[in-house]
């Protein structure tokens, strides 16, 4: 895993910053989203593709690759979670001053 880390860092570092930019333009919608059952589903497919990345139940480039992208996925979250908090404290800002 390090040497993965350290291998791809700057593959790491601009999908951080490509969630960084999607998470300050999005529009917040404040819809229904996706249902219940589909979240879990979600849910159990990333925690499969974890557990299969953890156990080293993909052998060879395959596993290789889904270890690379389960890192990348990881940090395009992060980095959208962190641009829609800082929108989200500007925006709050620019309201309460108007």
């Amino acid at each position: 895993m390090p040497y993965l880390v350290s291998f791809h860092l700057g593959w790491l570092v601009g999908s951080l910053l490509l969630g960084l930019a999607m998470g300050w333009i999005s529009v917040v919608q404040r819809g229904n989203g996706t249902s219940k059952v589909t979240a879990r589903w979600l849910a159990v497919l990333v925690a499969g593709l974890v557990a299969a990345s953890l156990t080293h139940v993909v052998p060879g480039r395959f596993g290789y690759w889904l270890d690379l992208g389960l890192i990348m996925f990881a940090c395009y979250l992060v980095g959208c979670t962190i641009g829609a908090w800082l929108r989200d404290r500007v925006v709050s800002r620019s309201a309460r001053a108007a």
